[in-house]
């Protein structure tokens, strides 16, 4: 009996080197890889923050009174509004993408160039008001008090409830101040930018201010910043306070626990150097497909693969906007 041979050396065999896993490309394949690897990072960075909250719950900043601000419209009180603003804005970018996908598969090329055109404009948006809410958390709005155990005080008016920033009671005394510096050879780092106004000064103006009062960063039973009567604020700010807090950096921030403005800085900047990444890929897959690249190659699947980058980047923020922001 003749010996039977199977082929399994030709095309679309097992072993032939012509299926295509999920018949993607190895492109599409590369990049699903990367947004799953990306995307245990982001988890990994988000639970940390989770378990960061739960640890400090009852002294964590809450994000309504953080994130107040709204461009051009100073001393409005717009809690989240432009977060939301800016979550929109990249979702809206994240539509438009998918007309551009949706567009190269059908070879229309100028409504590529269209969509992709809107796509960079939401991102360039998006990096733009991220950048201008990192001003605005870093040069802060009210001021505070630190502490000698690191724990922040702010300023509120009896009457009203609501936060007096330090600039409307400090008093200005004649007082020279030094900045500390390395040179010195006293010191064994430089000390940051001078707070605009001394610990002497600001115990003054409360003094001299009756109908103020003290908040610490302690919630109460209600989830609410407890306030101190006007006895116990004079005897925390004389007996405990010790700096000036002015915005939020890395080490001291005037909305509560340092822990916040370092998760803030971290998630956030990492998030935004994925989309500020995607704006500058799509820049070039946009010139790409304007010059006819993808034209003359017969398929626009380079588009498809930045656009699989660009939607989990607008997931991720979904996320970082749900838990960091909202929850």
């Amino acid at each position: 009996m003749d010996a039977t041979v199977t082929n399994t050396t030709g095309e679309g065999k097992t072993w032939g080197g012509g299926n295509k896993p999920l018949k993607a490309s190895y492109g599409k394949l590369m990049m699903w890889f990367f947004i799953v690897s990306d995307g245990l990072s982001f988890s990994g960075f988000l639970a940390a923050y989770g378990f960061s909250r739960f640890k400090f719950i009852d002294s964590w900043p809450i994000a309504d009174e953080v994130f107040t601000h709204f461009p051009f419209l100073h001393g409005v009180n717009a809690p989240m509004y432009y977060v939301a603003f800016m979550t929109f804005v990249l979702i809206m970018s994240s539509v438009t993408m998918v007309l551009a996908v949706d567009a190269g598969h059908h070879m229309k090329k100028n409504k590529v160039i269209i969509y992709m055109f809107l796509t960079i404009i939401g991102g360039a948006v998006f990096v733009g008001s991220q950048a201008w809410e990192w001003a605005t958390f870093i040069k802060g709005d009210y001021g505070a008090v630190e502490t000698k155990g690191g724990k922040i005080l702010q300023f509120l008016d009896a009457e009203t409830g609501k936060r007096v920033a330090l600039e409307d009671f400090a008093i200005a005394l004649p007082t020279e101040r030094v900045q500390n510096e390395r040179k010195n050879g006293v010191w064994y780092q430089s000390e940051g930018t001078l707070p605009t106004y001394t610990i002497e000064e600001v115990k003054a103006g409360f003094a001299a201010t009756p109908n103020l009062l003290i908040r610490t960063q302690i919630l109460n039973e209600k989830g609410e910043k407890t306030i101190l009567s006007r006895e116990e604020s004079l005897a925390r700010l004389n007996n405990d306070a010790v700096g000036i807090v002015e915005g939020a950096n890395l080490r001291h921030n005037e909305y509560g626990a340092p822990l916040f403005a370092d998760f803030f800085f971290f998630i956030t900047g990492f998030h935004g150097f994925h989309v500020f990444s995607g704006v500058l890929i799509n820049i070039i897959i946009f010139f790409n497909v304007v010059i006819g690249t993808y034209e003359r190659r017969g398929h626009y699947e380079m588009v498809e693969k930045v656009g699989l980058y660009w939607h989990f980047v607008d997931l991720v923020w979904v996320f970082v906007f749900t838990f960091f922001y909202l929850v």
